[in-house]
């Protein structure tokens, strides 16, 4: 059954605190080098609920895994029910390598990863969710006037990503604009979102295209400082077949089989986390920093809308992730391995 679940936060506070050091934290865009492994052989029965069992689940720091930890707190406070062991990783190669082993059955990572992933593992994972649309927004420093992708041409853009996902979106949304991203911008990258903060002390003009909860940041350091554009929307304007979708819960396919009310448990409990993170996003924003999420809470809580964090299963999720992952095997066939067959698809 197809079943959306997508969080609507409205910033309504005005960004009125210091950035405090460096904020950075691992964005769902990365990427890393798969190793190849074959998928682990059914050795259990599929269990009902109420048995004994322990679900690992890995999340990565950063947008990926903030729709996580509302679920992660209620699973330390349970007393009965499913058990979930929950860790964050800083970056995807050690989820990678906790799927590939069987020491992780259930993680949150970019969709690019999760392509990669079955590819590599023969089938070895599906994709249950996507848990994140896309995290990047255009600032500006006031004294440029930005409202559409077009009003680009002949500016200076900074950002990060080269050679992976943020410069794969920007490149498609660019053209997509009329705007050709090698002759009609500059483009200059930084190797870490925290490079960015400082960018308008020396370039005030040039245009910044961040992740969050980086942009929250650069936001709350500059006075007239403004978010021109978000690339989520911006996407929808020009693939309405499509969405921006970075960020995906992925199990181990052997797991879901042996499992299948353990994975209908797990997908109604995450997505009453990531609607209880929209509905409290204080209280969101306290977790991602006691579980190293996010390294502040009140960055975290200024970033949430821009967090995009949504729960989309089913036929919505095949049909507006295949376009995204269609986009970046155009750009890079790398950078997804190869376009994922049916079985690539969680079906209930």
């Amino acid at each position: 059954m197809k079943k959306t679940l997508c969080v609507i936060l409205v910033l309504a506070a005005v960004f009125a605190f210091a950035a405090c050091g460096k904020t950075e934290t691992a964005p769902v865009t990365d990427d890393v080098t798969v190793p190849v492994t074959e998928p682990a052989a059914d050795t259990e029965t599929a269990p009902l609920p109420e048995e004994d069992i322990t679900v690992k689940v890995g999340v990565l720091t950063g947008p990926t895994g903030v729709g996580a930890v509302n679920m992660w707190n209620n699973a330390e406070n349970a007393d009965s029910g499913i058990k979930y062991a929950f860790s964050a990783a800083a970056a995807p190669d050690e989820l990678v390598a906790g799927i590939s082993k069987g020491d992780v059955d259930v993680a949150a990572v970019a969709t690019n990863l999760a392509a990669k992933l079955y590819k590599k593992t023969n089938g070895g994972i599906k994709v249950l969710a996507v848990n994140t649309y896309g995290v990047l927004s255009v600032l500006t420093n006031g004294e440029t006037s930005v409202t559409s992708l077009a009003d680009l041409k002949g500016k200076k853009i900074v950002t990060t990503g080269q050679g992976a996902n943020p410069e794969y979106i920007i490149n498609y949304l660019l053209t997509k604009n009329g705007v050709d991203p090698t002759a009609d911008v500059t483009v200059e990258f930084k190797t870490e979102g925290a490079d960015l903060v400082p960018v308008w002390a020396t370039e005030p003009d040039a245009v910044i295209i961040a992740p969050a909860p980086v942009s929250t940041t650069i936001l709350s350091k500059y006075d007239g400082a403004v978010k021109a554009l978000d690339l989520t929307d911006e996407w929808k304007k020009v693939a309405p077949d499509s969405a921006l979708m970075m960020g995906c819960v992925i199990a181990r396919t052997d797991f879901i089989d042996a499992h299948p009310a353990v994975i209908a448990d797990f997908m109604e409990k995450y997505a009453s986390s990531i609607e209880a993170a929209g509905a409290d996003p204080a209280a969101t924003g306290a977790l991602c920093e006691k579980y190293g999420i996010v390294p502040k809470a009140s960055i975290a809580e200024k970033a949430m809308p821009d967090f995009h964090l949504c729960w989309v299963t089913g036929e919505e999720m095949k049909n507006e992730l295949s376009g995204y992952l269609q986009v970046l095997f155009d750009a890079d066939s790398s950078s997804v391995g190869s376009l994922p067959d049916n079985g690539f698809w969680y079906e209930k």
